[in-house]
């Protein structure tokens, strides 16, 4: 009598999970290199959290898009914010108090004469889009008010087409490297805000130092539903030492990780650069919340 064939069953996963801390606060900036907005629980897909980066602001003449990472032409962009004011409609604040929706027939004359240059507001991407990236470096030494030599950077090369994101659709955070940061600095302390993440992981009571460093080609959980993909760790430009609404001008913002954490960044045109949290693709959408635990999968 033949033996019985052994009996069949769903394969056991031999992942294992490594619990790295909890979602702390949500941010999505509704409009490119505005200032956003806190959120709660919010739908993930493959194009970020929902709503963000889903405008951007382009230069008519040149057809670039307008991104504070060149702060000498753009760094206006950061005292303006953006806010969700229903389906396809996004609300933005003048530091006088005035607002406007992005569907006003007026929305691109009060931005061109706020910025003072030509602009539109866009949800289509340019055909090829780019912007322009002051060196830091340079943005350092001379200001961000000094023309200095810029390199031109593809947008959204990880992200899904017709998105403005610098790269990839998810930028996260952990406390413990704001807590480094901070204990570099001269003020004891830096603000989440000016490296505009996404998440802001609350690390667990262990995680010293930049701990996202080690996160690049791994999966983490973000919740019961949400799994993304560890990508780039996230050169640091000069937004950060931009004044961001009514936080000043901080150049140690960059000056702290370009001391203690300059490592390579393995992207074309890319050598090593100061780096503050990391740049995540999305595997499996859902949603996610503050409070949510997140699981590093090995």
């Amino acid at each position: 009598m033949a033996a019985a064939e052994p009996a069949s069953g769903p394969a056991v996963s031999t992942d294992q999970r490594v619990a790295l801390g909890r979602v702390g606060t949500l941010w999505r900036y509704p409009v490119k290199s505005m200032l956003g907005e806190a959120i709660g629980p919010v739908a993930v897909s493959d194009a970020g959290l929902d709503g963000d980066r889903r405008l951007g602001v382009v230069d008519s003449g040149t057809g670039m898009v307008a991104s504070a990472k060149r702060p000498q032409r753009w760094r206006r962009l950061l005292l303006l914010r953006s806010e969700t004011a229903g389906p396809d409609v996004i609300r933005i604040h003048f530091p006088d108090g005035l607002s406007a929706l992005s569907t006003d027939d007026h929305i691109d004359k009060l931005l061109s004469e706020f910025l003072g240059e030509e602009v539109e507001l866009r949800s289509g991407v340019p055909v090829a889009a780019a912007l322009e990236r002051s060196v830091p470096d340079a943005v350092l030494a001379d200001g961000p008010a000094a023309d200095v030599a810029v390199t031109i950077l593809e947008i959204a090369a990880a992200s899904p087409p017709g998105t403005f994101f610098d790269y990839a659709p998810l930028h996260l955070v952990t406390s413990a490297s704001l807590e480094r940061v901070g204990a570099g600095h001269p003020d004891g302390r830096v603000e989440a805000a000016r490296y505009r993440p996404n998440v802001v992981i609350e690390a667990a009571a262990e995680a010293d130092g930049f701990v996202e460093n080690d996160w690049v080609g791994q999966r983490l959980h973000l919740g019961p539903q949400v799994i993304v993909e560890v990508v780039l760790p996230t050169p640091r430009c000069a937004v950060p030492t931009l004044a961001h609404g009514d936080l000043p001008r901080d150049p140690d913002a960059v000056r702290v990780p370009l001391r203690e954490n300059f490592i390579p960044v393995p992207l074309e045109g890319f050598g090593s650069e100061p780096c503050v949290g990391v740049y995540a693709t999305v595997v499996q959408g859902g949603r996610i919340s503050p409070g949510d635990e997140v699981l590093l999968v090995t």
